[in-house]
């Protein structure tokens, strides 16, 4: 019997939060026919304009029968949705109900809003983790990861994570095979861990003009130095406690993670130039200890830094071929 997904919408949704995972879903149910029924559904059934003006069709909330799977986008709506009593009480009765119950971006103040995540870990889009702390101090909030998963209950970051997020259900549901030929269609990897930083942009994320550029510059040709709390406040001519908060506004992050995603990345692309070993680049990069090293390179990017390196290596032996083939031609001819 296909296995019911629900996408519960409202007014100003992010498209990408409910359509990425509709895809993800419908491709799947593709590669395994029979494996899903798909429905979007809002509390008021209809046209749902996105809050790009883009609209989707939509159900009644409930379904005949019963739920699934329910997945909650997110979006600028998601504050007003908050105050409707029907979606809240929806939500509710899917947790006793469904299988599973998921959020996508902001979704994750739709599960909090209905008492679904008190006392339990969860994540959200970075850009709204302090608001999310303060709305609901009771859930152990992670805004460092792709996706959260707390038995039935499964919360993600922003936007693209809500196709991580359905490849691991899909995987859960169809198993990895399945859940790999989906992420071929959709042309996205298979798949980022759940544990994966959301961080990528880290290094975009401080204006050149904005308040902690200098520092920036300063931690990225400073890596191998001991850059603790302590040191970047005073660099930054603040107390530590003060500039460990503003900071964190600013960018998202604690200042150690943002350092550890800065020596991260710098770590990465030396690696992959080949041009020396994982222990001098864990020294170069302020890691020190190559297993320190590691750690940071499966949490941030879901492989160790002798991943990196094998990559390299393999890209390397078809040129290293083709350049002997090439030369073997030449001397043929000549």
């Amino acid at each position: 019997m296909p296995r019911r997904v629900a996408f519960l919408i409202f007014p100003r949704f992010q498209l990408l939060d409910a359509a990425g995972p509709i895809a993800a879903f419908e491709i799947a149910g593709r590669i395994r026919p029979g494996s899903y029924q798909l429905r979007v559904i809002a509390a008021v059934p209809g046209a749902v304009a996105s809050s790009s003006g883009a609209t989707l069709q939509a159900s009644a909330l409930g379904w005949p029968g019963s739920v699934d799977t329910l997945i909650v986008a997110g979006g600028n709506g998601t504050r007003s949705a908050l105050d409707c009593r029907r979606t809240r009480r929806f939500i509710q009765s899917c947790a006793r109900r469904a299988r599973r119950v998921a959020s996508v971006c902001s979704g994750s103040f739709l599960l909090a809003g209905a008492g679904l995540l008190d006392g339990r870990t969860a994540t959200t889009h970075w850009s709204c983790s302090e608001e999310f702390r303060q709305r609901f101090p009771r859930v152990r909030l992670d805004p460092d990861c792709i996706f959260v998963r707390e038995g039935q209950l499964w919360t993600s970051a922003g936007i693209t994570a809500g196709i991580d997020l359905s490849l691991a259900l899909i995987g859960e549901d169809l198993g990895e095979a399945v859940a790999r030929r989906t992420a071929q269609h959709l042309v996205v990897y298979h798949r980022r861990p759940g544990g994966q930083s959301q961080f990528s942009a880290l290094l975009e994320m401080e204006p050149s003009q904005g308040r902690f550029a200098a520092l920036f510059d300063h931690l990225r040709t400073h890596l191998a130095a001991p850059l603790t709390v302590e040191r970047l406040a005073a660099r930054a001519c603040m107390s530590p406690r003060h500039f460990a908060r503003v900071f964190r506004e600013q960018t998202g992050v604690t200042p150690a993670k943002a350092v550890e995603r800065l020596r991260a990345d710098a770590a990465r692309a030396m690696l992959e130039s080949g041009a020396r070993s994982v222990q001098e680049v864990a020294e170069h990069c302020g890691f020190h200890d190559p297993e320190r090293m590691r750690r940071a390179f499966l949490r941030l990017f879901g492989a160790p830094p002798s991943a990196m390196k094998r990559a390299r290596r393999a890209l390397s032996a078809p040129r290293a071929g083709r350049n002997l083939r090439q030369g073997a031609l030449a001397s043929a001819r000549s």
